[in-house]
């Protein structure tokens, strides 16, 4: 594999951890929210990852069906389908004529182990690509 291939992969899962990131910190912000309808509640986010598609040149360079070094892109961000929790408040402003409210279906834990996740995906991607270009340097100083 080659220092470039080194570079774009790493960029890859750093722009796809990133993404992972931010779709985290939404999660939580809106983790509280409260809404008088269960339609309109906030619903938790995630990023669907997947190989990148090769190009040609790293087809035909293959001898296997998966080609090393293939690096991560994002499909998409897709809503959780679970129901959103439903408290009785009867006297808050926003409930209903049963007197609920409308939580997002947020888990703060498991979206803070995410997050954590992601942080440290990020810092190893971040260290690949800095040891690839120390590498890179220590090669042209070799012939001086």
């Amino acid at each position: 594999m080659s220092l470039s291939n080194v570079f774009s992969i790493s960029g890859s899962a750093m722009s796809a951890q990133t993404i992972r990131l931010n779709t985290t910190a939404s999660n939580m912000a809106n983790a509280q929210s409260v809404s008088s309808s269960e339609g309109e509640t906030y619903r938790a986010r995630h990023p669907v990852f997947s190989l990148k598609a090769p190009d040609a040149s790293e087809l035909r360079s293959a001898d296997s069906g998966l080609v090393p070094g293939q690096g991560v892109q994002v499909l998409g961000i897709v809503e959780s389908q679970s129901e959103p929790r439903m408290t009785y408040e009867p006297d808050h402003p926003l409930s209903d004529e049963q007197g609920y409210v409308y939580y997002p279906n947020v888990n703060v834990v498991e979206e803070m182990a995410d997050m954590i996740s992601a942080s440290r995906s990020f810092q190893i991607n971040a260290d690949v690509m800095n040891t690839a270009k120390q590498m890179l340097q220590k090669t042209l100083t070799l012939g001086q």
